[in-house]
């Protein structure tokens, strides 16, 4: 078993508080992801799950047992950090071996779990080479099958893959995704790079300023962003926030004028929006060309070419420079020259005056939010 919950769990240097009584449940075999910002108290939080950093309120549980009290050793977790911290005198089988020497563990034994765990990290073909010989990405598996050897109820991942160049972060994302579904273990993960959530967990923990943001599937927090904070966090590039005003509430969804222009909104209405600023949001890749509910025209200051995606950085009808609009790679665009484009009302979301979001209606060939909630998506 590898449940967790953290009830009211608070973190104080001195006066500061940097956790604010964070309230989660990790179940059984998830791999739940935490990300934000620097600063916003991931790592903390991880550091003290495991022990290595003392809790200031609230209670941590692993399997129902309180274990703020525990020694690291002493809560079955096992922690895979950033540097690889492995012995470089020492063979790969030696450093995946060590913490099992540590226990006094009896050498048939010892044996066999870091064979295992070689075969699972398809190193058992380097178990007699030294760290120096292997490339970033094994070495990262080595450190990870050391972990794996102590059989943990909870795997704990602190920005593992951060040392990594850009091929083998996108490899060791794979690989780590395998072993989840192979082991059928807990594993809570930290990063700052969403790409990272959105293609490894069951759940991400969004933390800002030493508070859970919002908690959900990966797509449920890409769809339905409970507020601005969530939806400019996640998806790359970053949701385009447009200023509005609420022209009416129906039942259809909330009228709202942009520049001359109306269009109305599928989200949930509520009393006293008419006459208020609210925020339109609209990502990057449901900008388009062609007849749409609001018209606009961009004029690009930046243009990156990636091939399947041409992305444009541009002020909007002439005013602003922070609008970002991803179109087709064959889009015949170029820098300074005014360019017409539109979004639709259905891809939009609402914000209100305080950054939360206004409920988006679930409308025909829309994705099941129920289904995201399942991990089925």
């Amino acid at each position: 078993m590898g449940q967790l919950n953290l009830n009211t769990v608070q973190k104080f240097y001195g006066t500061f508080e940097v956790l604010k009584g964070i309230d989660l449940e990790v179940k059984n075999g998830e791999f739940v992801v935490f990300v934000g910002p620097s600063g916003c108290g991931k790592s903390t939080l991880l550091r003290m799950i495991a022990g290595l950093d003392e809790t200031s309120a609230g209670d941590i549980l692993i399997d129902g047992k309180r274990v703020n009290d525990l020694p690291p050793v002493k809560r079955g977790i096992a922690m895979v950090f950033q540097s690889y911290a492995l012995y470089p005198h020492m063979t790969v089988f030696e450093n995946i071996a060590f913490p099992l020497r540590v226990e006094k563990m009896q050498e048939d034994k010892l044996k066999a779990k870091v064979e295992n765990a070689a075969r699972i990290l398809h190193l058992d073909q380097r178990l007699q080479q030294k760290p120096g010989l292997l490339s970033g990405g094994q070495r990262q598996r080595v450190a990870i099958g050391r972990a794996i050897v102590r059989e943990p109820k909870i795997f704990l991942f602190d920005e593992p893959l951060s040392n990594l160049d850009a091929a083998l972060r996108a490899d060791m994302r794979i690989e780590l995704a395998k072993l989840h579904r192979q082991l059928k273990a807990t594993m809570i993960y930290v990063t700052h790079d969403q790409v990272e959530a959105m293609t490894m967990a069951d759940r991400i923990v969004v933390l800002n300023a030493g508070e859970i943001a919002q908690t959900g599937a990966p797509l449920e927090l890409y769809h339905k962003p409970a507020n601005m904070f969530v939806a400019g966090f996640i998806g790359n590039p970053k949701m385009n926030m447009l200023p509005v005003i609420c022209k009416s509430v129906g039942a259809t969804g909330v009228e709202i004028e942009f520049q001359g222009q109306t269009a109305t909104i599928p989200v949930e209405g509520r009393a006293g929006l008419v006459g208020q600023p609210l925020t339109l949001g609209i990502r990057p890749e449901h900008i388009q060309f062609g007849a749409a509910d609001l018209a606009m025209t961009i004029a690009p200051s930046v243009i990156e070419h990636l091939g399947a995606h041409t992305v444009a950085y541009a002020a909007v009808n002439g005013e602003g420079e922070n609008f970002c609009a991803m179109l087709p790679g064959s889009a015949a665009i170029r820098t300074e020259e005014t360019v017409p484009v539109g979004l639709n009302a259905a891809d939009c979301h609402l914000f209100d005056a305080h950054g939360i979001a206004l409920e988006r209606r679930l409308e025909l060939g829309d994705v099941d939010i129920g289904l995201l909630n399942a991990g089925a998506v």
